[in-house]
């Protein structure tokens, strides 16, 4: 049954937002998207986002008639106080605390809580994000407590019953693109395939079986190894 809820999906163009978008608009009446320049080192992810839209409006009729506006924000101000992996040229590597430097603090904090404000402008109630702490690099702004103590202090600071979805949270890669299969099909899993863009040095030399990517990087790593159990069918 389809909710007569709005949506606003974060999403950046890459694998999971896209799957996160699919199993939306099968679900709300009414979706919009929200992208965010950062200043990441991929940002070709902002650049392939019109056109995954533009297709995924293709797969389904209802798909398009419930696909709303997108809106992009600049949060550059995150590579202005940061240093990491995924806002400038260095390489990547573990830190002492346990955590890649591709980790960028407080980056879906601020993410959520700016599509927090859109959503309220927008009469809109659930914020879907594709974070995830099953396949995941480690960071702490994907796992579940985060995103439930989040919900809780928009709710409380904007005084509003905001819904936080995260479909993906308990998810392997494998199962997420059993998701993509799930919601439309082979069409959408190609166009996952090559149209989205994951990987963390911009790379899109190369179509893998998996999609454009270093094939080195740990988000590369996570969507090889998802993709290689789901068309084997060895999934957990």
């Amino acid at each position: 049954m389809i909710s007569q809820e709005g949506a606003l999906v974060l999403f950046s163009g890459g694998q999971d937002s896209t799957t996160c978008l699919a199993w939306a608009l099968d679900r709300y009446a009414h979706v919009e998207t929200i992208g965010f320049d950062y200043g990441q080192r991929h940002a070709v992810e902002l650049a392939v986002r019109p056109t995954v839209l533009q297709k995924i409006r293709t797969l389904s009729v209802d798909w398009d008639q419930r696909l709303g506006n997108d809106h992009m924000i600049d949060l550059s101000l995150i590579a202005q106080i940061s240093d990491t992996a995924l806002t400038s040229n260095m390489e990547i590597a573990m830190q002492e605390n346990g955590l890649p430097n591709t980790f960028v603090p407080g980056r879906n904090l601020l993410f959520l809580t700016t599509a927090a404000t859109v959503a309220y402008r927008r009469g809109l109630n659930v914020l879907v994000g594709g974070m995830c702490e099953t396949d995941f690099s480690g960071y702490p702004d994907c796992r579940d407590d985060t995103i439930k103590a989040l919900q809780v202090a928009l709710n409380l600071g904007m005084a509003t019953r905001l819904k936080l979805e995260t479909p993906l949270m308990w998810l392997d890669k494998a199962q997420t693109w059993q998701l993509a299969q799930a919601a439309g099909g082979k069409k959408l899993v190609d166009l996952i395939r090559s149209e989205t863009h994951t990987c963390y040095l911009g790379e899109r030399g190369t179509l893998h079986d998996w999609g454009y990517g270093c094939d080195t990087c740990p988000a590369c790593a996570l969507r090889a190894r998802g993709y290689q159990q789901f068309a084997t069918g060895k999934t957990d």
